[in-house]
């Protein structure tokens, strides 16, 4: 067999000599071997096989992250932060219409308005806006607990709870709490149990709807924050929709009651919240098809 140098394999195939020697280095060339100091590189071998590109990008994320780029008013980016903002912080008790949710998107203030308005439900919308930034912007990483706690330190930044000093902003809570009269994992068991369930969520290959769920489910029934868990947990599940290419959704005031069923039903009956995000999700489709989005 005839071999060439570094140096003509690099002329062969305009690469520098150094990204050439590189390839021999780590094993990507087929054939190369080391004499000395001098790699010999057999004469027929060709350019080193690329990686494939990352994962396909739903047209949904695509579009959501152009138009996010791009500040654009109007479509379904500006939508998806109003409808998600209002309604997840509306179930919460945050007493702002939909209309000055949209105004302060829109223009960073609040408007005119003849009733008081409460400092830390402005504050957690603006704040709600930049976490679904966050999980525009990075979708399709792996969830893990680091970004979780981001979202959350994000959300009650500037609050009023933040200057609570055993309030632990964008960390998992020190004091015991409950969720509708029921019982959550204690302080102490949090990062056991929030390690062990994405640990197994991120152990599956092929993350279904159920699935997206089932991790909702489980996550607000550890409930690791001292507030702000249902928020965070609507957004981890929206982002993981985008992630696997399933039609996100949202949960509105006429579905609360429904979901609130769905969670504390879960583990005896599926359907109940499986049947509520589902009539969620066609209403978001509805949206996509007046934007045109596939």
């Amino acid at each position: 067999m005839t071999y060439i140098s570094v140096t003509e394999y690099a002329a062969k195939f305009g690469l520098s000599e150094r990204t050439a020697r590189n390839y021999c280095a780590v094993g990507k060339i087929a054939g190369a071997f080391l004499t000395g100091k001098t790699w010999n590189i057999p004469a027929d071998a060709g350019l080193p096989l690329r990686k494939t590109s990352a994962k396909k990008v739903m047209p949904l994320l695509a579009v959501l992250r152009e138009q996010k780029s791009m500040k654009l008013k109007g479509g379904i980016y500006h939508r998806t932060q109003i409808d998600l903002t209002y309604n997840s912080n509306h179930i919460e008790g945050s007493r702002l219409t939909q209309e000055q949710t949209r105004h302060i998107f829109d223009t960073n203030t609040l408007g005119v308005t003849g009733e008081s308005v409460r400092v830390d439900d402005i504050i957690e919308t603006t704040n709600h806006f930049r976490c679904i930034d966050l999980i525009i912007d990075r979708a399709d990483e792996k969830l893990t607990e680091a970004l979780i706690k981001e979202l959350h330190l994000i959300l009650k930044t500037g609050t009023s709870d933040s200057r609570k000093e055993w309030f632990a902003v964008g960390d998992y809570k020190l004091l015991p709490n409950e969720v509708g009269g029921n019982e959550t994992c204690p302080p102490e068991a949090v990062h056991r149990q929030m390690k062990a369930l994405l640990a197994e969520y991120n152990g599956k290959k092929q993350k279904t709807f159920a699935d997206i769920l089932d991790l909702h489910q489980r996550f607000e029934a550890i409930h690791p924050f001292q507030d702000g868990n249902g928020r965070v947990g609507r957004l981890i599940t929206f982002k993981e929709c985008l992630a696997q290419g399933i039609v996100p959704f949202i949960i509105t005031d006429d579905l609360k009651l429904f979901y609130y069923r769905g969670l504390q039903r879960w583990p005896e009956v599926k359907e109940y919240l499986i049947d509520t995000c589902l009539t969620a999700q066609d209403r978001f489709k509805e949206v996509m098809d007046y934007f045109q989005i596939k």
